[in-house]
């Protein structure tokens, strides 16, 4: 009998702990959703589409590795 009621605890404070991770990630999933749902709507009040983030994204390594170069020859690291 007393192993049942130590099974029973312990299983609780498993389901517990996976509750509380899947709550905290749900938590994380939806303010992130919010958040890139309130830029769309920002960048849409400015005249942007979606489309053009995109676009800008698929910019965004070009636009790096341009910026790495630009500093290593400000800095003089380039061969």
């Amino acid at each position: 009998m007393p192993t049942n009621i130590i099974l029973l605890i312990a299983a609780l404070i498993v389901a517990l702990i996976i509750f509380r991770a899947l709550l905290n990630f749900t938590k994380t999933a939806i303010s992130t959703a919010i958040t890139i749902f309130v830029v769309i709507v920002v960048l849409s009040v400015f005249g942007f589409t979606p489309q053009d983030l995109i676009k800008e994204f698929s910019n965004l390594p070009l636009f790096i590795e341009h910026l790495i170069t630009e500093v290593k020859k400000l800095f003089g690291f380039s061969s």
